[in-house]
């Protein structure tokens, strides 16, 4: 029986290690299909949106506090026209930058989404977490759209709201 204990307490803390690696994540599988390594034309329109999202909430009081999943889409609502995105940028509550979510330059398909998890034991956002997205487009296309959905779950009860970017310049 100690044995038993003994290797569940050890899978336990592994697959808790192995959790932490992961605390933030874009879909990889995708990622790297989306950079682009050439220069653009000048002749398209940049742009600014900045993103409030939250990986954690006040709960019952300032002192108790609720953690998050993020989800951010980055969507081209253009039928025809790419986006390009430079930037990916998630700062914390006190305005310090987290981490750069881009390496390279990424475009964005026609009517396609890209998307970035914040997962629920990341908490270094906090209550006033955001991004902010560096973009280019067409001179007559749609600007990117980007939200974010937080979610949490707690026993049977679960929580979910959603925020919308705003164009700063």
């Amino acid at each position: 029986m100690a044995r038993i204990i003994l290797i569940l307490c050890i899978a336990l803390t592994i697959n808790s290690c192995d959790q932490k690696k992961g605390i933030s994540s874009i879909h990889q599988e995708n990622w790297e299909n989306r950079t682009i390594d050439f220069k653009l034309n000048d002749s398209l329109t940049s742009g600014n949106t900045y993103l409030a999202v939250y990986s954690q909430i006040y709960s019952q009081s300032e002192h108790r506090t609720q953690d998050l999943t993020v989800t951010v889409s980055m969507r081209n609502i253009n039928l025809t026209d790419t986006v390009y995105v430079f930037k990916a940028t998630y700062f914390d509550t006190n305005g310090k930058e987290i981490r750069s979510y881009l390496k390279k330059p990424i475009f964005l398909a026609p009517m396609e989404t890209a998307e970035i998890v914040i997962d629920e034991i990341d908490k270094e956002g906090g209550t006033g977490a955001n991004f902010l997205f560096d973009w280019k487009v067409g001179k007559n296309a749609n600007e990117p759209f980007f939200e974010a959905v937080m979610i949490s779950t707690s026993g049977q009860q679960g929580l979910s709201f959603s925020t919308q970017g705003k164009r700063i310049d």
